[in-house]
């Protein structure tokens, strides 16, 4: 038996714009993803028993094959025409269905844990093609980049650079949000494709604060409210700018410095809400 822990970080998302539907029923979007120093654990394990299987420390996530590192396994060993047993325990930290890419972290750690576990040296670019076979947000986890530019339906990526560490608050509300019922109601607003400039290097924290924007943000706070209200709270303790991350519903907050983080991450805990402190990777 052999076995491999790896660690998936979670994603925020500075920049999330609807650009069209498309006919086959996804999304073309441009997005500016950042990678942050929240982590779930996962522990890979090989032995001679048949089958995949999943566990976990979260009674929300699935453990059947809906999960997106149980496809992520089945697919990379059927490709591989690898025949093993193959546990996965997954400690979550990252909160489920809160817009964060808990589901899609996982996916790509067990596909580049499984490549290195059973010594198959599949390279990034051939992982990247089975990573968007699970889902459009796979891909950026799997290359070694901590913020890029995310087009089409999020697998075209471009690296974006942030001269800065970023300061970060992280609330959770306790509540999820389906992405699938937040891009179904979000209305584009023609049919034609539109194309919006980002930046795609940012030299201060002004330029971060100054691109924030989430187009699902106003439909999604229609429905649950409490995503403004979060928005408020964390700029009333001192974030330079806050908003919801991807279809929600954690809402992100970017502070100064450490220090001011800090002090708003002591006076966030006392809230009912599940609060992280981190920073960009």
């Amino acid at each position: 038996m052999s076995e491999l822990t790896v660690h998936a970080p979670a994603k925020i998302n500075l920049v999330l714009k609807i650009i069209r539907k498309r006919a086959d029923g996804y999304h073309d979007i441009q997005s500016i993803l950042q990678k942050v120093s929240l982590y779930d654990t996962l522990v890979l394990k090989s032995d001679s028993r048949q089958g995949i299987r999943v566990t976990t420390d979260n009674p929300l996530v699935p453990t059947n094959a809906s999960n997106l590192a149980y496809r992520a396994a089945d697919l990379f060993l059927r490709q591989q025409k690898i025949v093993t047993g193959l546990s996965i325990h997954i400690q979550k930290r990252i909160p489920v269905g809160a817009g964060l890419g808990g589901g899609s972290t996982n996916a790509a750690a067990t596909l580049a844990g499984l490549n290195k576990l059973l010594k198959c040296n599949v390279e990034e670019t051939a992982l990247f093609s089975l990573g968007i076979k699970i889902g459009a947000d796979v891909p950026f986890f799997i290359y070694n980049m901590p913020a890029a530019l995310a087009e089409g339906i999020g697998e075209r990526l471009t690296p974006v650079k942030i001269d800065i560490p970023l300061w970060i608050i992280i609330v959770f509300p306790g509540f999820s949000i389906s992405t699938k019922w937040a891009y179904e109601n979000y209305k584009v607003l023609t049919n034609t494709s539109k194309k919006i400039s980002i930046l795609r290097h940012f030299k201060g924290l002004n330029d971060v604060i100054g691109v924030l924007d989430n187009d699902l943000e106003s439909i999604v706070t229609r429905r649950y409210p409490e995503i403004q209200k979060i928005k408020h709270i964390l700029l009333q303790a001192g974030a330079c700018g806050a908003l919801m991350s991807g279809s929600g519903s954690a809402v992100f907050g970017i502070f100064s410095d450490e220090q001011h983080a800090r002090e708003a991450f002591q006076r966030l805990s006392m809230t009912s809400y599940n609060v992280f402190i981190v920073r960009s990777l």
